[in-house]
């Protein structure tokens, strides 16, 4: 029998968004040929079962008539969609990813960035075909042939998929969790452009020494500025912009008091006013998700997170004191401080009663 599932709009920022429970049983219950498609929606900060139907017919006879009744306007989601062949010891399956042109920006980010997510906990190994639309035909079998027909032999690109990859571009580096470009309390989050991801892994196995990172204001995307396999802590400074803000990430080698500590700094430039408006209010607001994500998504262990104007903050004594702060064991008691000089006469501001210099200021 069909199961259907009522869709709640998510409406709070979303991260690590996975499959819930009765998600993950169906995924494994599925597999035995019996389910030929299910629809997947994100509710309630989860992936989530929605309606589902049994093989009819062979794969080509029951596509379209199973599949397209499943989209719903204006609302993303995903389909899996059960083929009769089989690799890897299972069925194989096409993942339909459906983000109609009417639907929200806010939707359209979150499906994009969790798919990764899905393919993962489904098993990505099992997926043949992935496809995106916008609209029926996209997605209809015709649209299914016609990807499989340009992944085989590559052909220029029609208006129409030229604007379906511009929209998959959402889906960059999704599987780490860069999640939503929705703007919250929380900050802002980007998606990361492949070539910042690979060098972020290389910096999280020790490849690289060094990453800088910045954000492409008018493609809303998180690019890669520079690298270095090996960087000198007297060096960093230099790589460091005196007009734009920038992210670093830098692996602080050295030894301390007998022991030798291999200590990630991740560093947030701002030089200021030198910077035009919009820029200072996209880093600052972006500058909790990207840790979010190295810490969560990278599971990299950030040492200590530092905010500096200009690089020659960025000294060895400087880096020293903020990962290795002295303690001060002789703390002297609390003193009022002092007033200023010469500040004329108190002001009072009801005439004293018993106690002098009752109710001043």
């Amino acid at each position: 029998s069909d199961l259907t599932h009522q869709h709640t709009p998510v409406m709070s920022h979303q991260t690590g968004i996975t499959a819930n429970e009765d998600l993950l049983n169906f995924f494994s219950t599925c597999r035995n040929g019996s389910v030929r498609v299910f629809r997947i929606t994100i509710e309630n900060e989860a992936l989530q079962l929605g309606e589902w139907h049994s093989a009819q017919g062979s794969w080509e006879d029951d596509y379209d008539s199973l599949v397209l009744p499943l989209l719903v306007e204006k609302q993303p989601c995903y389909l899996l969609y059960r083929l009769d062949s089989e690799a890897h010891g299972g069925y194989e399956w096409v993942l339909i990813s459906w983000s109609p042109d009417d639907s929200p920006i806010r939707e359209k980010m979150l499906y994009a960035s969790t798919k990764a997510t899905l393919r993962k906990e489904f098993g990505a190994t099992q997926i043949r075909d992935e496809i995106f639309g916008t609209m029926h035909e996209d997605v209809s079998l015709d649209g299914l042939r016609r990807h499989r027909k340009s992944a085989s032999a590559p052909v220029p690109l029609t208006p129409r998929e030229e604007e379906i990859q511009e929209i998959k571009k959402q889906e960059v580096g999704v599987d780490i969790g860069v999640d939503t470009k929705h703007q919250t309390m929380a900050g802002i989050t980007f998606p990361i452009a492949p070539d910042a991801l690979d060098a972020v892994t290389e910096f999280t196995t020790g490849n690289l020494q060094y990453v800088q990172l910045k954000i492409d204001t008018s493609a809303e995307e998180i690019h890669l500025s520079g690298t270095a396999k090996s960087l000198l802590v007297t060096d960093l400074p230099s790589h460091v912009p005196d007009s734009a803000a920038r992210y670093h990430l830098y692996r602080y080698d050295h030894n301390y008091e007998g022991d030798f500590f291999h200590s990630v700094l991740f560093i947030y430039s701002m030089p200021g006013y030198a910077c035009p408006i919009k820029e200072r209010m996209l880093y600052s607001s972006s500058k909790n998700p990207i840790t979010d994500l190295l810490e969560n998504g990278f599971n990299l262990a950030i040492t200590k997170k530092l905010e500096i104007g200009e690089g020659s903050e960025l000294t060895e004594e400087y880096l020293l004191d903020e990962i290795h702060p002295k303690r001060n064991l002789h703390r002297p008691k609390f003193a009022k401080p002092k007033g200023p000089a010469n500040r004329g006469a108190k002001r009072l501001t009801r005439a004293p009663k018993d106690a002098p210099g009752n109710g001043e200021l």
